[in-house]
């Protein structure tokens, strides 16, 4: 999870509301295998989640494709 959420961070906190970082944070107290399990789509994404876990899943996306 440090590499998916490290790379996320580094290209797009700049851009990232108030309220994004504050959901950022709620997803780092995630444990990385529960968290990791709903980026990939395994599971469902945890409570914590809103529309900048969307972000982060697109942006694992185009980064796997790449």
């Amino acid at each position: 999870m440090d590499l998916i959420l490290g790379r996320f961070a580094d290209a797009e906190i700049a851009d990232l509301s108030d309220t994004e970082l504050a959901e950022l944070e709620r997803l780092l107290e995630v444990p990385d295998p529960d968290l990791y399990a709903a980026v990939i789509g395994d599971r469902p994404a945890p409570d914590e989640a809103g529309a900048l876990f969307a972000r982060i899943r697109l942006f694992r996306a185009v980064e796997h494709d790449a």
